[in-house]
């Protein structure tokens, strides 16, 4: 069965929607969100809609539960490791204002404050070329100085990694292991 599904993890529910392509047919569901085990949620979802997991061709997931995470500020307290140089750039975002005529305008706090994140020597241009190899000493310090600063989760946003995440995925991992 060539089945395209989607499933969203809501804070009271998770819905399931399936599109049989062969048949035309629509499949859908509704089970109480899982909030220890939000897969749980999704694994119901797909029993009461007689799917099996192999069945499926394409899988779209969305999820209300981390959006509101995002907007209630609850989430895990995380540090950001950035390049050096850019430490401030998350904060100022954007040059642009949503409301550029609105004298009340205040952009949202930063869900990472600045306190937690730290610079390390790195660069890629934006070809993906090495341009800074990774400070392996200073990565190694600043993991130290996360790890005693109580944070839960770690985000590492170099520049222009989406090019060449050879420093983000392969060399800073291990230090933070």
């Amino acid at each position: 069965m060539p089945l395209i599904a989607a499933v969203d993890i809501g804070g009271t529910f998770t819905d399931f929607l399936g599109y049989d392509s062969a048949t035309g047919r629509l499949l859908s569901s509704k089970s109480p969100t899982t909030p220890a085990r939000l897969e749980q949620g999704i694994r119901e979802c797909l029993e009461k809609a007689g799917v099996s997991v192999n069945a499926i061709d394409a899988f779209v997931h969305g999820s209300t539960v981390a959006i509101n995470t995002v907007l209630e500020r609850k989430g895990a307290r995380t540090a950001l490791i950035v390049t050096r140089g850019t430490r401030d750039v998350y904060k100022i975002g954007r040059g642009n204002r949503p409301d550029a005529y609105d004298i009340w305008f205040k952009r949202p706090e930063p869900l990472v404050p600045r306190h937690l994140t730290f610079e390390v020597e790195e660069r890629l241009l934006a070809t993906g070329e090495v341009h800074t190899p990774l400070n392996v000493p200073q990565a190694e310090t600043i993991a130290r100085q996360v790890n005693d600063s109580g944070v839960e989760a770690v985000a590492v946003c170099f520049l222009h990694s989406w090019n060449n995440p050879i420093v983000e995925f392969e060399n800073l991992p291990q230090h933070f292991a």
